[in-house]
């Protein structure tokens, strides 16, 4: 069976996500086109930068002006975003206790995130006769350039997983203690946050911010750094002195 009509391979499925309570003053004045109140998800926060990371996600060997432009705005952007410290670590983390149980299914089409983003993001995708859940498909794996393979099942689903852009621990450390849990949930199955790559990627990577880690692949370096400023800024998340420096230093190439 194949696919459902599909939508924008980085967006997708942003319509409909839980609402989130309302928060005073959270639009950045680096985004012109940001509304005044906490929206349902970065594309509708943040549409500027989330359109731009969109076509440079689609069109990843078209560089130039467009990739340009993203990073103005990018840093434009990061420019809202508050400079502190990380929170002391303070004991273990319960990701289930503050981000949810496994993936969510905000829009209630019965379908979750990680299958939602699975079909989004993965090229010739099959679906089982649920029309849910991705039995095959080809991932062009951003992060690293290469091309996998998906087929579901025991021993070979595990093989490409859904990485956060902006790591869940990260978040907790740097203003997610101060979300609502529906926020928090929101954020952890927020589309522009998600990005289906290789296990190896994903276990790599864990909770670094970009001062720690930056995919493989340099060319994605740009589009990266971009998501994580637009889903910071969404959810009030700040940056770390050497985060901040660390975008700078790889949106300053883009331009």
């Amino acid at each position: 069976m194949t696919g459902r009509n599909r939508q924008p391979r980085l967006l997708g499925c942003a319509a409909g996500l839980l609402s989130l309570t309302l928060l005073s003053g959270c639009a950045a004045a680096g985004d012109l086109d940001a509304p005044a109140d906490r929206p349902q998800s970065t594309a509708e926060a943040y549409p500027k930068l989330a359109g731009q990371v969109e076509d440079a996600q689609a069109h990843p060997d078209d560089a130039g002006n467009e990739q340009a432009e993203m990073a103005a705005t990018a840093l434009e952007v990061l420019d809202s975003i508050p400079v502190a410290e990380r929170t002391e670590w303070d004991g273990p983390f319960d990701r289930a206790a503050h981000f949810g149980e496994g993936w969510a299914d905000l829009d209630d089409d019965g379908c979750n995130t990680r299958n939602e983003t699975l079909e989004a993001q993965l090229e010739q995708v099959e679906l089982l006769r649920d029309n849910c859940r991705v039995d095959t498909g080809v991932l062009e794996d951003p992060y690293t350039g290469e091309t996998v393979s998906f087929q579901r099942g025991q021993g070979t689903s595990e093989r490409v997983q859904i990485d956060h852009v902006v790591a869940v621990y990260n978040a907790w450390r740097t203003g997610a203690q101060d979300l609502s849990y529906e926020q928090r949930v929101a954020f952890a199955n927020d589309p522009l946050n998600l990005q289906a790559t290789q296990d190896w990627v994903n276990d790599e990577k864990m909770s670094s911010d970009a001062s720690q880690w930056l995919p493989p692949d340099e060319t994605y370096h740009c589009t990266y750094v971009s998501r994580q400023i637009a889903v910071k800024a969404t959810y009030q998340l700040w940056v770390t002195e050497a985060e901040d420096a660390a975008m700078r230093e790889v949106l300053a190439g883009c331009l």
